[in-house]
């Protein structure tokens, strides 16, 4: 099994910032990309950031330039810094991870979710 443990969330004013991290742990061979979603109240999950094993990355327009994703792949972390947040950045954050992992003899690649973490900001 895989466990993905998020942490750093919590309340923050307009302007503030943020760090989550996301440890994964567990039978683990390799993890492929690393990403944070995000689910406002009322809407679907989408993507915030993402992060492949070489460093290469991917945001949403409406966080670049503010948030900064980044791992470390001999801890099998992801690091999320979020800077001059705004009230639209409230959501449950959720981190994921593609883990390659032993299923027997047989190397399988499956999709991790963590709970979530709430990330709210407001005065």
């Amino acid at each position: 099994q895989v466990q993905l443990v998020e942490s750093g969330g919590g309340l923050v004013q307009p302007g503030g910032s943020l760090r989550l991290s996301c440890a994964a742990s567990g039978s683990i061979f390799s993890i492929n990309d690393m990403g944070w979603y995000r689910q406002a109240p009322g809407t679907q999950r989408e993507l915030a950031a993402a992060i492949t094993s070489r460093g290469t990355t991917n945001y949403a327009d409406s966080v670049k330039g503010r948030f900064t994703i980044s791992r470390d792949n001999v801890e099998n972390t992801v690091y999320l810094q979020m800077n001059n947040l705004k009230p639209e950045d409230t959501a449950v954050y959720y981190c994921h991870a593609d883990v390659l992992r032993f299923n027997g003899d047989i190397l399988e690649g499956m999709d991790y979710w963590g709970e979530g973490i709430v990330v709210t900001v407001s005065s």
